[in-house]
């Protein structure tokens, strides 16, 4: 559909940018004139994790693709800027605030801290769509994200990580990547998303504290406070998933008024990269309906 795809090399990418009271955020927006769409990525990712998806969006929904400060991100936050699970999520609705965005479709992936927003009947969103995600206790989850926050917590440990992904044969390990998707996550992503983290020391220092935040009971706060969300909502989400649980979402789908569950039989959590027709089909569906 013409839009432009995210996953060349960091460097050659304009996005726009917001100052918000933590920092600076990027985001890129296709400036469409319908309903907008916030697509939301996990943790060493960013906007480019939903590539193959956006070609399948309607060409009339407005796609913002911000990028979270969550390792992969370009401008380092501001020192004393809240990194934890509650300021992240202040932080995706003060963008939403700035940008003006009303009636957002939000889409969870990886990172479960934008179902914040909708637990607290954030008024700028109107729908949610959640594919494999931290809920409940499970956070972090599976080996990639334990290995994550073990090395958040080893001197040096991040960049060492940082510096095997780059390894081809690492990120299709247990413990990296390799749980993810069925499909290969192609290499101009992981070079993408490890440039920062290789290139500048604060960008480091803001994934170390985000991975040392303590306030992890927030996101299975956020899972039982769903049932207050009245919007309609679509879980995407494998029976397959060796990180988030079917089971979660067959909880959180009862306890959201309006919920719909759409089981996938093969899959991991970035079903946006394993399933991205049927993933855009849903979000559209939702978004146009």
């Amino acid at each position: 559909m013409g839009r432009e795809r995210l996953n060349e090399e960091d460097a050659t990418v304009s996005l726009h940018q917001v100052e918000l009271p933590g920092g600076t955020i990027e985001y890129e927006d296709t400036g469409g004139s319908g309903r907008a769409v916030v697509l939301c990525h996990g943790l060493l990712m960013d906007g480019s994790v939903w590539d193959l998806v956006l070609h399948h969006l309607d060409d009339g929904l407005r796609v913002v693709r911000p990028v979270l400060p969550l390792g992969a991100h370009r401008v380092p936050m501001r020192p004393d800027a809240d990194l934890s699970l509650r300021g992240q999520a202040a932080r995706l609705g003060e963008l939403l605030d700035r940008l003006k965005l009303d009636d957002v479709v939000l889409v969870v992936s990886d990172t479960g801290f934008p179902l914040l927003l909708a637990a607290e009947c954030h008024p700028r969103v109107g729908a949610l769509v959640a594919l494999p995600c931290e809920a409940f206790g499970n956070i972090p989850p599976g080996l990639p994200g334990k290995t994550v926050a073990l090395a958040a917590h080893v001197p040096g440990g991040v960049l060492a990580a940082t510096c095997a992904l780059r390894l081809p044969f690492m990120s299709r390990l247990p413990f990296t990547l390799g749980p993810m998707s069925r499909r290969p996550i192609d290499r101009g992503l992981v070079s993408r998303w490890t440039a920062p983290l290789l290139r500048d020391r604060a960008v480091r220092r803001d994934l170390v504290k985000y991975a040392r935040a303590s306030d992890f009971s927030a996101i299975d706060e956020a899972s039982r406070a769903l049932s207050c969300f009245d919007g309609p909502a679509v879980l995407l989400w494998s029976r397959t998933d060796r990180m988030m649980p079917f089971a979660h979402a067959v909880a959180m789908s009862r306890a959201l008024p309006r919920a719909k569950l759409v089981a996938f039989d093969d899959g991991g959590s970035l079903l946006q990269i394993d399933e991205p027709v049927r993933v855009a089909a849903e979000i559209n569906a939702l978004a146009l309906a």
